[in-house]
């Protein structure tokens, strides 16, 4: 198994989508969603392979749905580390979280 980081943009990506979800729904579904997202960090560990390879956003960047929303990780074959670089909705214009 892989080991998991997570960038200081993504975390702060699931910070926003906890504050959005607790203020227009619950902080227990929240949580949910949260939970949902990071279960999905767990998959990609042990097969960092799964998601869809996205050349057009770098070398070795892929994306992963997690319910209506998207991960887009680094994943360079043979190494030990998944870097979770953005947790964003599946509508938001992905390639431009790369020029933020």
């Amino acid at each position: 198994m892989k080991e998991i980081r997570v960038s200081p943009q993504a975390e702060a990506e699931l910070d926003g989508i906890w504050l959005y979800v607790a203020q227009e729904a619950s902080v227990e579904t929240a949580n949910r969603v949260i939970d949902g997202i990071t279960a999905r960090f767990g998959l990609l560990a042990r097969y960092p392979a799964a998601g869809r390879s996205r050349d057009e956003l770098g070398p070795d960047v892929r994306s992963f749905p997690a319910d209506s929303y998207l991960i887009v990780y680094e994943y360079r074959t043979g190494e030990e580390v998944v870097m979770i670089l953005h947790v964003a909705s599946r509508g938001r214009d992905v390639p431009g979280l790369f020029l933020q």
